[in-house]
């Protein structure tokens, strides 16, 4: 008996816990060539044009000092592409500059669907 009552208290918790909301790729805005970077500094990223291809999504890009006589950086993007919601997810991001000079890993996303590419929030 004792074994029935803790098996149903279980069914009930589990049941009425909430359950993890898939993210919502698809209110992600659309991605822009253009925008801040996420590891901030004032640098602006520009040039971001992804394609998906053999597994992952790819970019060239640069980013760019704030000021007047902005120093450029160009780079090279590579996520891995992973079949989601209907379109492709890129996450798992890892840059290199052209140059061999500098290189790491972004906590941006990005989410592709019918052609139309959205960058996480």
């Amino acid at each position: 008996m004792t074994t029935r009552v803790a098996l149903a208290a279980w069914l009930t918790v589990v049941a009425l816990s909430p359950v993890a909301a898939a993210e919502d790729f698809a209110g992600w805005p659309v991605l822009k060539s253009t925008f801040p970077s996420t590891g901030g500094g004032g640098i602006t990223i520009k040039g971001y044009d992804p394609v998906i291809s053999g597994g992952k999504c790819l970019t060239t890009f640069m980013a760019v000092e704030a000021g007047d006589n902005p120093k450029i950086y160009p780079n090279f993007i590579e996520f891995d592409a992973i079949p989601e919601s209907g379109g492709t997810l890129c996450s798992n991001g890892k840059w290199r500059a052209f140059d061999g000079g500098a290189s790491g890993t972004t906590p941006f996303r990005i989410f592709s669907k019918d052609g139309v590419f959205r960058g996480s929030p």
